[in-house]
């Protein structure tokens, strides 16, 4: 009787574990998903081959955060987005095995379940090129920020002009107590975006 027969290669199993992982439950890809520093990275790395450098993703990424190309970034915003990748998007992928992230090194590569996610990443309004963005994904998170204030800025200046032509009942508010409401829509939206943003 031979054992080998009837034996696995070592080095068979774990070629073919790497080459069909275990795919992620919904739930988690979406708790993945949630952050859109994540998904933007994800993306990037969907349309690249081979490994790049973290430097070049992250500068990516901040160019669509905030809504502009990578010549144009500042320095602070280049910073924000690379520490936020460095210290928590990248290991956190990496940990999952979506990503292959040297940390030392600073390359980053696609990883055996990255596949899973392409299919979330091409969603309507979510879509980025090399030279434009979405307003919608200018930040963090599900929330499309710099849209709402965008809104905000259109809405209040549409309602002051009224009443400053005299539309009624627009025109029956006086200048003061606009003041007051658009000061309050502003800190409102400041302080949502505050609380809800996750970084």
């Amino acid at each position: 009787m031979s054992v080998s027969s009837n034996s696995t290669p070592v080095n068979e199993f774990e070629t073919s574990a790497e080459e069909n992982p275990e795919p992620l439950a919904r739930d988690k890809i979406f708790h993945i998903l949630q952050t859109q520093r994540r998904r933007d990275a994800l993306r990037y790395l969907k349309n690249t081959d081979g490994p790049i450098e973290m430097r070049d993703l992250a500068e990516k990424v901040a160019a669509w955060e905030n809504d502009t190309t990578i010549q144009a970034l500042s320095s602070n915003e280049r910073q924000r987005v690379y520490i936020a990748l460095y210290q928590s998007h990248l290991p956190k992928l990496d940990n999952e095995g979506i990503i292959e992230y040297n940390k030392s090194r600073g390359i980053v590569e696609r990883g055996p379940l990255a596949d899973q996610f392409d299919p979330y990443l091409d969603v309507p309004g979510e879509s980025h090129t090399e030279n434009e963005s979405t307003a919608d994904d200018s930040t963090d998170g599900d929330v499309p920020w710099l849209s709402y204030y965008r809104r905000l800025t259109v809405i209040g200046g549409a309602l002051v002009s009224a009443a400053w032509v005299g539309v009624p009942p627009l025109s029956l508010v006086p200048d003061f107590v606009w003041g007051v409401i658009l000061v309050s829509a502003f800190a409102a939206l400041s302080l949502a975006q505050i609380f809800l943003t996750d970084t």
